[in-house]
């Protein structure tokens, strides 16, 4: 795990930085984890869907970035998770890293302050990469392979889930959102829009000389509507993502904007990242 550099705190990122979990210092700033490679080989990836096929969508949300050394078991990871029925993965790369030496070609500014609003939503103290988000819910060191499987599976069997239909029409698309409790807070309609899959040659910073594999890679995430507990229908306007080669876009519906995640689904776009 990687927290930002302290020699950067009092410039312009500093703003980013507003809180981490627990194990945040426990773990030396600038060094990968030693069970990061180890644990990859000892835990399976064996999800609740495997056994009971009865689970409740889930959405993993990494907050990633190629200029960072312990990242890349995560965006590994993940990759294995989007593979898994039932998993929505998105993989956010932050830009906060692109000061030290490589400019991250996917980070997006609005990624870092989606992580500064889970910070302060989950009452942590700063943000660092790789970091997980389970459902809105659940913060979890990326790398750490087992607490994020064991999360994954509490989420999939914790709660009832909104069964939201995605209707896919040449290049729009219906999006049907049940009836249900009205939530404590307004719930946020969300639209990810991401690539499956990038590899990028990095040649400089902490990632010098290796090629990073990054899968479901966000490149657009706005919100389409708000959700208060009454059925809802929104039409999507997929023209702009489907000529620009994009892979997939998930839908989910989050109370506040960052908390509890009451239903998603996922619609593929027959296409990809380049």
């Amino acid at each position: 795990m990687k927290i930002l550099p302290s020699f950067l705190l009092a410039g312009t990122v500093a703003a980013a930085v507003v809180g981490v979990s627990w194990h945040a210092s426990k773990i030396p700033s600038g060094s990968s984890p030693a069970w990061a490679g180890s644990e990859a080989a000892t835990v399976p990836l064996q999800l609740a869907s495997d056994t009971s096929g009865e689970t409740r969508p889930v959405v993993v949300e990494l907050f990633t970035s190629q200029g960072c050394s312990s990242c890349p078991p995560a965006d590994a990871l993940l990759g294995e998770l989007a593979d898994q029925p039932g998993i929505i993965a998105l993989a956010h790369h932050v830009d906060y890293w692109d000061y030290i030496g490589w400019k991250d070609p996917f980070a997006r500014p609005e990624a870092t302050k989606r992580q500064r609003r889970y910070a302060e939503e989950l009452g942590a103290r700063f943000i660092y990469t790789p970091q997980m988000v389970i459902d809105g819910q659940i913060d979890v060191v990326g790398s750490r392979r087992a607490q994020v499987i064991s999360s994954v599976v509490t989420a999939q069997t914790t709660g009832e889930s909104l069964d939201i239909q995605i209707e896919e029409r040449a290049t729009l698309a219906t999006v049907r959102i049940p009836a249900g409790a009205k939530p404590a807070r307004p719930a946020t309609v969300w639209m990810a829009v991401f690539d499956d899959e990038h590899r990028t040659d990095v040649r400089r910073g902490e990632n010098s000389g290796r090629e990073l594999v990054d899968a479901n890679v966000v490149r657009e995430f706005v919100s389409i509507g708000t959700w208060d507990g009454e059925a809802l229908e929104l039409s999507v306007d997929l023209t702009d993502a489907i000529a620009e080669g994009r892979g997939g876009c998930a839908i989910f519906v989050q109370e506040g904007g960052v908390g509890r995640i009451l239903g998603a689904a996922l619609m593929p776009l027959d296409s990809g990242g380049t």
